[in-house]
């Protein structure tokens, strides 16, 4: 039988086949044996072969069929294994707080940079506008602006307001859309607010730390009654890159990507180096200095944690 893996627990997946019907499965013992690097051989969005066991609506995993795409990430700070958040995906939508809680300009640009490596479209979602006022309402429209100058698309919501919320319904519509982002920016509020059958989970905003808590435990994948499919997942914390070579990173970068290749050296890391086209761009404002200091940040294996 096939189906698409639309749950994963960690031992356990729920697999629905093309009638609806979903089955608990484990995987086949052999599965775990082909020296897989990643913590996780199987994510939401996979489509799998699976057997029923006899007597049972349990199922075992055999089989992965090829994947359209997928996104990574480290699987955590200290380790050099990778966890797949999720595959087969038309875009990916990163739901962004500039504040309350902060996500910062590091951690967007990481997500656009592993969007962009695994060739799924990016959106930008900034949420809880309502609590943009004064000073960072600014702050907020000059970071959209220098998304969009780039090429991304982005858009402002607010449940509580309903900015923004018709147009992130169309986003989703039809698409295998994977939304992402720290605990707390109010991702599960959204999904609640244009499909309330969901009725995932809500926390409120620690006023220690300003940071959310996690809601979601694992990630899982729902279908949406105007059409589509959304896979929720756990509130990241941190973004770690892994798998890419220095040389390819700029090329992730939209703005960096005319400049390529017009540097004095063919090997320019575009840090320092002399007559570099991209450090020309900065300077003259082509490309901002927000992005290419997190193009360095990439560049020195830094993490990023907000």
């Amino acid at each position: 039988m096939e189906g698409i893996v639309i749950k994963s627990t960690g031992s356990w997946y729920l697999v629905r086949t093309e009638t609806g019907n979903i089955h608990p499965c484990r995987l086949k013992g052999k599965f775990r044996l082909k020296g897989i690097k990643h913590t996780n051989p199987i994510t939401v969005g996979d489509k799998v072969e699976f057997e029923r066991e006899p007597g049972s609506e349990n199922g075992v995993i055999f089989k992965l069929l090829d994947r359209k795409n997928h996104i990574i990430r480290k699987a955590n700070n200290m380790s050099k294994q990778t966890h797949i958040i999720a595959s087969n995906l038309d875009q990916s939508l990163l739901i962004i707080t500039l504040a309350f809680p902060k996500t910062s300009l590091g951690f967007i640009d990481r997500f656009l940079v592993s969007s962009e490596a695994y060739h799924i479209p990016a959106i930008l979602v900034f949420n809880k506008s309502d609590l943009m006022q004064g000073e960072w309402e600014e702050i907020l429209d000059e970071t959209i602006q220098r998304y969009q100058k780039i090429g991304y698309t982005c858009l402002k919501t607010s449940t509580l307001t309903q900015e923004g919320i018709a147009d992130f319904k169309e986003l989703l519509r039809d698409k295998t859309s994977l939304l992402s982002g720290h605990s707390g920016v109010g991702k599960s509020t959204l999904l609640n607010h244009i499909e309330p059958n969901l009725d995932l989970k809500t926390t409120a905003i620690s006023n220690y730390s300003l940071k959310g808590m996690h809601t979601t435990t694992f990630a899982e994948m729902h279908p949406l009654h105007f059409g589509g499919y959304i896979i929720d997942t756990p509130g990241i914390r941190e973004f770690g890159l892994v798998d890419f070579e220095d040389a390819e990173i700029s090329h992730y970068f939209k703005e960096m990507q005319p400049y390529i290749g017009k540097c004095k050296f063919n090997n320019c890391k575009h840090i320092n180096e002399p007559e570099c086209a991209i450090q020309m761009a900065v300077k003259n404002n082509e490309i901002s200095i927000e992005r290419f200091s997190s193009y360095l940040s990439i560049m020195s294996k830094e993490d990023i944690y907000e």
